[in-house]
């Protein structure tokens, strides 16, 4: 599944480095940027992990293709600095993250008559779920399937992500979403940038 090219997720994997570095350092720098490309609206996630250890350190995004990519791309890269599970993102952590983007697919319903087909239609490694029951909602991309890789798992661990008991995807209420990723990461921090493949 290809959305965009080596090249253009390298251009976005460095404007979201610009991006977090002038937040963190306090500096508002507006990127003239007016590629076509970036005005295409995509739901877009940056991840921060620490270097060398590879701890979650921010994960932040936009799961539906409501804004362009250049928007929804520097918002999530501010966002991921603050995300409230962390401590804001210091000065001091720059030289120590790597910084990953994910480009997303417009999430679509899965469409079951009972629950329990869920485990048959959903694939691991491949599907971002997103879990909806009432005004409660949480999303998992699908790296987390490299820590999570039982799909009962999977699917309760979403639930609790949404603040909902484990078990809520079994719920006739509960409607659940997939979507697909294309990821780019640095190797190291400022490093080369790869496309992540499972």
């Amino acid at each position: 599944m290809k959305i965009l090219s080596k090249e253009r997720g390298e251009f976005l994997v460095k404007l979201a480095r610009r991006t977090i570095e002038n937040f963190v350092q306090g500096k508002e720098i507006e990127e003239s940027l007016d590629m076509e490309w970036l005005k295409e609206k995509r739901g877009v996630f940056t991840t921060l992990e620490t270097y060398p250890d590879n701890k979650l350190r921010g994960c932040v995004g936009i799961p539906y293709p409501i804004k362009p990519l250049k928007q929804s791309l520097i918002e999530s890269a501010k966002d991921a600095t603050r995300d409230p599970r962390f401590p804001s993102l210091d000065k001091s952590e720059l030289d120590k993250i790597i910084v990953e983007i994910s480009i997303l697919t417009k999430p679509e319903k899965i469409n079951v008559k009972k629950p329990d087909e869920y485990m048959k239609k959903i694939e691991p490694k491949k599907d971002g779920l997103i879990i909806q029951y009432g005004i409660a909602s949480g999303l998992f991309l699908p790296t987390v399937w490299k820590q999570i890789t039982d799909k009962k798992d999977f699917l309760d661990n979403l639930c609790w992500k949404a603040g909902l008991p484990a078990g809520t995807w079994r719920s006739k209420k509960a409607i659940l979403y997939r979507f697909w990723a294309q990821v780019f990461k640095e190797e190291k921090p400022n490093g080369n940038v790869i496309e992540v493949s499972e």
